[in-house]
């Protein structure tokens, strides 16, 4: 009987060294679960945050672009002739030469 009873504590030291084994390794498959989650809210997290500051920077974009439309309206009207023409008569006080002043050169 001596001989049954060593085998039988063999196998009992066996399984528990098992389930330590299989505790530790579950224990294991628990944290790398956790810091998983940890990782995938703060990716989340992160990615929300980029998406605000797109959202940010693309309203900044329309309002520039509304901007910039409005001072080439207002530059072309500035520059447009007949404007020019307004403004070299009225203020400058320019007129075209009379036609009697032209000469021609011949070559």
């Amino acid at each position: 009987m001596a001989g049954g009873q060593t085998i039988k504590i063999a196998r009992e030291d066996g399984a528990a060294g098992a389930r330590q084994k299989l505790l530790a390794a579950n224990a294991l498959a628990l944290l790398l679960i956790l810091i998983s989650a940890l990782a995938v809210v703060r990716s989340t997290h992160i990615c929300r945050q980029l998406y605000a500051q797109l959202q940010t920077l693309e309203s900044a974009q329309w309002s520039l672009q509304e901007n910039y439309g409005r001072l080439v309206l207002e530059q072309s009207t500035w520059a447009s002739h007949y404007r020019v023409e307004k403004v070299a008569r009225a203020d400058l006080d320019m007129r075209p030469p009379d036609l009697q002043r032209f000469r021609m050169v011949q070559q």
